[in-house]
């Protein structure tokens, strides 16, 4: 599957989830059921990944994580915030560029209609 097409299946599990659960609750409720619903179908997930630091010779383990990685090919980085501002966008960019990534998704649960929420951020050429 492409970027692409990951990508809207994602969006699509990521609806289910804010519909079954409203707004309101912790990013770490949305991110264990939308990681149980990718799991569920058939994708190949990463929660919590891991995400070092290099910088000239060395590598660094500084804590970054990436939320949810579908198929070692999509960054999903999840909110719950009133609003999505500049910084959460960078953040996933800068997970993006870290891993080499292509596509991500910021989606922030926290909105009455999902699709206010979601956001495609896109590293280089798709």
């Amino acid at each position: 599957m492409t970027e692409n097409q990951i990508a809207n299946k994602i969006i699509g599990c990521a609806l289910e989830v804010h519909k079954a659960l409203g707004p309101g609750l912790l990013e770490s409720a949305y991110q264990e059921c939308l990681f149980y619903k990718l799991v569920k179908e058939g994708f190949t997930v990463e929660k919590q990944k891991p995400m070092p630091l290099v910088f000239q010779e060395i590598k660094l383990e500084v804590g970054y994580r990436i939320d949810i990685l579908v198929e070692n090919k999509v960054v999903i980085e999840l909110k719950s915030v009133e609003i999505l501002n500049d910084v959460h966008l960078a953040q996933t960019l800068t997970y993006m560029r870290l891993g080499g990534y292509k596509l991500g998704l910021l989606i922030n649960f926290n909105v009455s209609l999902l699709k206010q929420g979601i956001k495609r951020v896109i590293n280089g050429e798709l």
